[in-house]
């Protein structure tokens, strides 16, 4: 069996990873809307998630390497899934649950721990529960957490494709 549906769907994968990074830039800076802790979180996983299958997609892997690439691909995407989630979750909840407001990241790095902040960040707070941009009723978040969980369908579809085309093989005596 040719790798090359593999190196097809890791090319796939960077293409709508890319597509998407380019309309949330555009949905920032064209539209002006200003992405909250959890938006920039997400944000960070689509671009690694990118980035890993362009380079998958350029290196032509061995099976090994398939691997290696798949499961760093879809752990991208299922914590960009989880930080989604735990946005809408935090878009549906009633308002007095919401953390305070902060300055910015950069002030939280500059004057908290590492894990101090990323703790207040998936807390969320009163940003992070605003809805500011819908598409056919579904939320910014919402269409995130579509996005990664069709991608990690992906994943899922090309591991068990080569689990399969495994097992078919004949075995070399």
């Amino acid at each position: 069996m040719s790798l090359a549906p593999s190196r097809s769907l890791f090319f796939l994968a960077f293409l709508a990873g890319a597509l998407t990074l380019g309309a949330s830039f555009y949905l920032e800076f064209g539209a002006s809307l200003r992405p909250c802790f959890l938006c920039q979180m997400q944000r960070g996983f689509l671009a690694v998630f990118t980035l890993i299958n362009l380079l998958a997609a350029i290196h032509s892997p061995k099976r090994s390497a398939i691997y290696l690439y798949g499961v760093a691909s879809m752990g991208c995407a299922l914590l960009g899934a989880i930080t989604a989630v735990r946005q809408v979750l935090l878009q549906n909840a009633a308002p007095e649950l919401a953390g305070d407001c902060w300055p910015s990241l950069h002030h939280m790095i500059e004057n908290l721990s590492l894990w101090q902040a990323l703790q207040l960040t998936v807390q969320g707070s009163v940003d992070c529960m605003e809805i500011t941009w819908t598409l056919f009723d579904l939320s910014l978040p919402e269409w995130s957490l579509l996005f990664f969980l069709g991608m990690l369908m992906l994943g899922v579809m090309q591991f068990s494709r080569l689990f399969l085309s495994q097992r078919l093989r004949p075995a070399r005596h």
